[in-house]
């Protein structure tokens, strides 16, 4: 066996079934689980019979291999999209690449960039999604936690990486709007970013797979926008990474793209070709429709914010927790300051299930910068969301009030 699989720690959903071993549920109440990132919205009927027809049409039936590198009526619907949401300028035949969903995209860059025969290092935002650090270990680099500034809205404090660390940084992961804080990052960040790729030369791989979910005016600023907009033609060492999970609630169509740097794409197309991920044909029909509308977008958008607009006020009186820049969690501070006390205590009283923000970080530097939060995945229907706020405002008062 690869010895480097015993590198990897257990995912967060393993460790909450850890957790809740021995747990007894409130059963007078029914579960509620704000516990994992999985779109609940209804997917588009649209996107269902782009799917459905694609089966039965020949050509982009079940009877053929898909190329790697998708149909040239894809790779279109990526740039075409990439021009009306960023204003960008993309050459469809070299600066995209379809993806079966961003999770496994972003693995397999790691794989493909990383040269683990020169003591690499890889650098991620902490709290940060695991799949960066096992896409780390797995390629034979040591990942280093750049922390966030909860000063910031819980943005990464990349000004704390040494020097050290940035001369020997192959990659970097960006996750912006973030996961679990929604934190987007602003122009002179990237600004700063780009700036250290030039000096080390490492690759940016940018995750922006909660880019349309967003409670501000103006949308999340883009990697490859922030990018041209410094005038850093051609994307140099820079792949930004997308997904319709969340834009268009399909999280089964396992469906999404790269883009950027084409000299990048090149060889992660070629490293694809080996690893057989190609998009099967009826998944690229449904794909090209839902890349091309944007009303369910902007309707999935709103009832997000209506959502929010609820529950947030209901929790604020109680816990250290505020409407995020986007995606779809609630980054809260609980009372008492234990993130895994109060995930069990409030299952077992309650029958809600969050996620510790503990499991979703590494300790650097003497802390944990996910400890004494918890993680709330707002993406069941508004009602549900609203009863899970109200009891964890009774929780909170049954427990944690002054007497």
């Amino acid at each position: 066996m690869n010895p480097l699989l015993a590198r990897l720690q257990p995912y967060p959903f393993e460790r909450l079934r850890q957790l809740f071993a021995g747990v007894t549920p409130n059963p007078a109440l029914r579960p509620i689980s704000l516990g994992i990132g999985e779109p609940k919205h209804p997917t588009p009927a649209f996107i269902k019979q782009a799917l459905a027809r694609a089966i039965e049409t020949p050509g982009t039936d079940l009877t053929g291999y898909p190329p790697t590198i998708g149909t040239p009526a894809l790779r279109e619907a990526f740039a075409g999209w990439l021009q009306r949401r960023y204003g960008l300028d993309i050459d469809p035949a070299t600066q995209v690449l379809p993806v079966n969903g961003s999770r496994e995209a972003l693995f397999a860059f790691a794989q493909a960039v990383i040269d683990p025969t020169r003591d690499a290092v890889v650098v991620c935002p902490n709290p940060f999604y695991q799949i960066y650090e096992g896409a780390t270990l797995l390629a034979g680099a040591q990942p280093y936690y750049a922390p966030s500034d909860p000063a910031r809205n819980f943005a990464v404090d990349w000004d704390s990486v040494p020097a050290e660390v940035w001369a020997r940084t192959q990659l970097v992961y960006v996750c912006s709007p973030g996961n679990p804080t929604g934190a987007v990052m602003p122009l002179t960040e990237w600004r700063k970013l780009f700036e250290l790729s030039d000096r080390h030369g490492f690759v940016i791989a940018s995750d922006e797979c909660y880019s349309e979910i967003y409670f501000r005016d103006e949308p999340p600023l883009g990697g490859l926008e922030a990018a041209m907009q410094l005038g850093r033609t051609g994307f140099p060492r820079l792949v930004a990474f997308t997904s319709l999970s969340k834009r268009s609630n399909v999280p089964g169509l396992r469906s999404g793209f790269v883009a950027g740097d084409a000299q990048l794409l090149k060889a992660f197309a070629l490293y694809r070709t080996y690893h057989g991920s190609a998009m099967a044909p009826p998944v690229q029909a449904a794909s090209i429709a839902a890349w091309g509308d944007e009303q369910h977008v902007a309707d999935n958008r709103a009832e997000y914010r209506r959502k929010f607009e609820q529950v947030t006020p209901v929790l604020e009186p109680v816990l250290d927790v505020r409407l995020p820049d986007a995606a779809f969690y609630l980054w809260a501070g609980v009372p008492g300051g234990d993130d895994t006390a109060f995930a069990r205590e409030l299952l077992a009283q309650y029958n809600v299930t969050v996620l510790p923000g503990s499991y979703l970080a590494r300790e650097s530097g003497g802390r944990n910068p996910g400890a004494g939060r918890v993680r709330m995945a707002l993406v069941a229907e508004s009602a549900e969301c609203l009863e899970a706020a109200q009891r964890i405002v009774q929780f909170v008062q049954k427990n944690f009030s002054p007497t």
